[in-house]
């Protein structure tokens, strides 16, 4: 990208798009950052008038409609609607007005539930996806192989970093909807505030995790949008894994809980184990810097303690 090039990012009001559209204000690049509001993605004539319009060079297509285990269960039908319609409509449309360079995250939850660890870019379509995640991943799935249809039918200049599981400043705390860190940071502030004796976690707490700070994976993005130039699969991760259970004592040490963690073993885990090679991309240059330890610090104390104060 030269600092020029008029950049594009969907999503910026979400974690990872607001991540990014910090990193990329400390440049001179023009940014476009349509809001919802101003940009319905899943109309496809709304989308192409605004790529007539503004002409944007490169693209970060981070809009997606996310959520946790419960959000994946109960939302199956919005989930795969409104991502694919989004996809479709910015893939085309990049296509059309020529884009340089697009981006298309996919998501480690489209790998096999089973895949051998740590997953290879290879394991993709190899194995039974996760079935708590399948409409999100079925959408994923559906971009994924649409930006390297796109990319080898049209020659379009397509990347697809496959990130672990983000986490930070800006993440979603409905209960509804959040995934395990911030949905457990809020339970233990409740219940040091409740003074509960007890926290009771969802699933046996075996599982393992990754976790990369959402500070990092924008870094990553960036990284790559300047330094990748394949349309083949790149993992974005720590390769750094915990337990969900040790992850919910950490996260009770950072916020001051002393009470008792125990697990309810009659729901569901998810997938017993979810690591990605990210050797590819270390290989490129490319490292992650914000510990899980500091990661939590940071995005405590801005949820819970600045937006308190």
């Amino acid at each position: 990208m030269q600092t020029t090039s008029k950049i594009m990012v969907t999503g910026s009001t979400g974690m990872v798009g607001g991540a990014l559209v910090k990193q990329l204000q400390k440049t001179a690049h023009p940014l476009l950052t349509p809001t919802h509001q101003e940009l319905d993605l899943r109309d496809q004539t709304l989308v192409m008038e605004y790529f007539k319009k503004h002409q944007p060079q490169y693209v970060f297509h981070l809009a997606a409609i996310v959520g946790g285990i419960h959000a994946n269960n109960t939302y199956p039908a919005k989930f795969i609607y409104d991502n694919t319609q989004m996809h479709c409509n910015m893939i085309q449309a990049a296509h059309e007005y020529k884009v340089e360079k697009f981006l298309f995250p996919g998501s480690a939850c489209t790998y096999p539930k089973l895949a051998p660890q740590p997953i290879h870019e290879s394991a993709f379509l190899n194995g039974l996806i996760e079935p708590t995640n399948l409409a999100y991943a079925a959408a994923k799935i559906n971009g994924i192989v649409m930006s390297q249809s796109y990319a080898r039918e049209y020659q379009m200049n397509t990347i697809i970093p496959m990130p672990t599981n983000a986490y930070g400043v800006g993440d979603n705390f409905n209960p509804s909807a959040s995934h395990v860190i911030p949905g457990l940071m809020q339970r233990f502030h409740q219940a040091k505030l409740d003074n509960l004796p007890e926290v009771v976690l969802w699933g046996t707490g075996s599982p393992m995790r990754e976790f990369i700070y959402v500070d990092d994976l924008a870094d990553a993005l960036i990284f790559l949008m300047h330094n990748y130039h394949s349309h083949d699969i790149i993992n974005v991760g720590t390769m750094q894994e915990i337990t969900i259970l040790d992850l919910a004592h950490k996260i009770a040490e950072t916020v001051g809980y002393t009470g008792k963690i125990s697990a309810d073993t009659a729901k569901p885990d998810g997938a017993p184990r979810k690591c990605l090679d990210s050797t590819c991309l270390f290989d490129l240059g490319w490292q992650p810097t914000v510990s899980l330890d500091e990661g939590l610090k940071r995005m405590y104390e801005y949820h819970f303690v600045k937006l308190a104060a």
